[in-house]
């Protein structure tokens, strides 16, 4: 059997391929409302999603990307929701600075409070990072209960983030808790709509971590 192509590949370096990516994104994003500092997150988002119009509806509290630099610069953890966010996310550039990366979800004893509370293991996980990441960063990209938890914390003045990444993805609370994400007056990192997920968590925290990486 012939499984030759006439398709080539512009390049197999993975370098070139992420620069020819960048430029083709700047192209056909065209104009856009973000500011310089906001726009390497906006890149990230649509390079790991293929989805302009994800990377168009996101929505930057106005010391977001300042808070996130300066969270990771200082060492603060890394709290994912998931463990896909938690393996995407580059470990060494958060690491270089004493920070980690860490999820709760699977921890035994937050499976067994959720249990023993009728709740989701989201919910429960949320309460068990604030107490260990203060000032840290929130990369929420699948749990609405975890996003709203978080979101119930910080009004009731109990969670403290540096900064919170917040783009669930689903039909149920997805769109509703990213909605009450954008009402609060401390740095987020959001979208409208139901549209998110891990890769778009991911994407947000490695390009906070890239520019942490190169500020002086």
């Amino acid at each position: 059997m012939d499984f030759h192509t006439e398709f080539k590949p512009l390049t197999v370096q993975p370098q070139e391929i992420e620069e020819k990516s960048f430029e083709m994104i700047t192209e056909e994003l065209g104009e856009h409302p973000f500011t310089a500092e906001q726009y390497p997150v906006v890149q990230r988002v649509i390079h790991a999603s293929a989805d302009f119009e994800l990377g168009r509806s996101l929505v930057f509290h106005p010391r977001a990307i300042e808070a996130g630099i300066a969270a990771i610069r200082a060492g603060k953890i890394v709290v994912a929701d998931v463990q896909m966010v938690q393996v995407g996310i580059s470990k060494p550039r958060i690491e270089q600075f004493g920070g980690d990366v860490r999820v709760y979800i699977s921890d035994k004893d937050v499976m067994e409070e959720a249990k023993r509370l009728n709740t989701t293991r989201a919910i429960i996980s949320i309460r068990k990072a604030i107490k260990e990441a203060d000032g840290g960063i929130y990369a929420i990209g699948n749990a609405p209960t975890a996003l709203l938890e978080l979101i119930r914390l910080v009004k009731e003045g109990i969670a403290k983030p540096g900064l919170i990444v917040g783009v669930p993805v689903g039909f149920v609370s997805a769109a509703e808790s990213k909605d009450e994400l954008a009402k609060l007056d401390i740095p987020f990192i959001t979208n409208i709509g139901r549209k998110g997920g891990s890769p778009v968590a991911v994407a947000a925290v490695n390009a906070l971590s890239i520019m942490a990486s190169r500020k002086e």
